[in-house]
């Protein structure tokens, strides 16, 4: 049962299952009380869970898997081979799945070259997604979302990301690729996550902030570069005052 309607909300209606304009290839697997909206496409090999709902305009490409309950909004695309968990629900236009960004200097040294990203996209159980936010699939491994995250509209999730359980992300926030989040990370509205960065369980970046190096478990950080956030606040002051003094 989709999350809303345990609060009294029944959705949009469906008055067909699967639209007539719906492109659904012979090999899919669907469990019941599926429904699939109009010009939605679905490809080879996909399995639909249970109660499944991808609204019209929707495309999952080859060999992805999603779990029961999850609802999937208009101009969504998941791209081929993604994992997808029970009870998640993605808003408008979310992206999973497509190639990360990377690029090397061509051998003649006038250009750049395409990495190829031949990983995929894991996405954990109860998992929500804000529109317009792009989870990008891992180069050789996998990018992964962990149970219970909660991600804003407008955020990036880089390639070979893993995010742990319950983490949080809000509005315009972005992690490059090979970042590593614990269990229940909150990132503030616009906060950067630089590259290979670790930040661990239970850690707190603040809106705006720039993370540039690991960030131990419970600490809240700020600013840009982020500091912890006691230490950057008395930096602050101390500035402010410098300020008034001159």
């Amino acid at each position: 049962m989709p999350i809303w309607q345990w609060q009294g909300y029944d959705g949009p209606v469906f008055e067909t299952d699967i639209h007539s304009s719906a492109v659904v290839h012979e090999s899919v697997k669907m469990g019941e009380g599926c429904k699939i909206g109009a010009n939605c496409y679905v490809g080879k090999d996909v399995v639909l869970g249970s109660g499944v709902v991808l609204y019209p305009n929707v495309s999952v490409f080859d060999d992805t898997s999603i779990g029961d309950s999850t609802t999937v909004w208009s101009g969504t695309v998941i791209r081929e081979r993604s994992k997808i968990g029970s009870h998640c629900i993605f808003h408008n236009n979310v992206s999973i799945g497509a190639d990360g960004f990377g690029y090397r200097p061509s051998e003649d040294g006038r250009g750049l070259v395409k990495v190829p990203h031949i990983g995929n996209v894991v996405i954990g159980n109860y998992v929500e997604i804000g529109a317009n936010s792009c989870v990008d699939r891992g180069k050789f491994s996998s990018t992964i979302v962990g149970d219970g995250c909660k991600i804003d509209n407008l955020v990036q999730i880089g390639h070979n990301c893993v995010m742990g359980r319950f983490c949080i992300m809000a509005g315009s926030s972005g992690l490059a690729g090979s970042v590593t989040l614990g269990d229940g990370v909150i990132i503030g509205g616009s906060a950067s996550i630089k590259d290979h960065t670790t930040i661990h369980s239970g850690a707190v970046v603040g809106a705006g902030s720039g993370v540039m190096k690991d960030v131990p478990a419970g600490m809240t950080v700020l600013g840009y570069p982020a500091a912890e956030s006691k230490e950057k606040l008395k930096q602050w002051v101390a500035l402010r005052k410098l300020a008034r003094d001159q």
